[in-house]
């Protein structure tokens, strides 16, 4: 991934909410809670197109950080299926205070958790 490793993010799916996607398929859009370091208290929502073997994604969230302030965010992303009920995810976003970062991570369906890496772009 491009950048520095800049910390690691934690979340928990909410809600999913279906609808009909392109081409005959399904648009699944998750609410997902939690945090992510330097940026406090994260809520947001994933957008997934594609199947079970992988698609894309797109993200649009906003983060309570820890000294008062809010930024917002959003941005594309793949995703690719690693095995029984999980997958890896690659994606970019753009930060409402100008920066752009990178996340790795992975979505594991059992625990209905989406963890993994921040990192910085530039």
């Amino acid at each position: 991934m491009a950048g520095k490793a800049i910390g690691e993010f934690s979340l928990k799916a909410i809600t999913a909410t279906y609808s009909p996607g392109p081409a005959g398929g399904v648009l699944n859009q998750v609410n997902w809670e939690g945090t992510a370091t330097g940026f406090g208290a994260v809520f947001g929502t994933a957008t997934f197109a594609g199947g079970g073997k992988g698609g894309t994604y797109n993200w649009s969230g906003e983060a309570f950080m820890d000294d008062g302030s809010v930024v917002t965010g959003g941005g594309p992303g793949v995703v690719e299926s690693t095995g029984k009920h999980r997958w890896r995810t690659k994606g970019y976003m753009d930060i409402s205070d100008g920066r752009r970062i990178a996340t790795e991570g992975e979505i594991d369906l059992a625990s209905r958790s989406w963890k993994g890496t921040v990192f910085e772009i530039g």
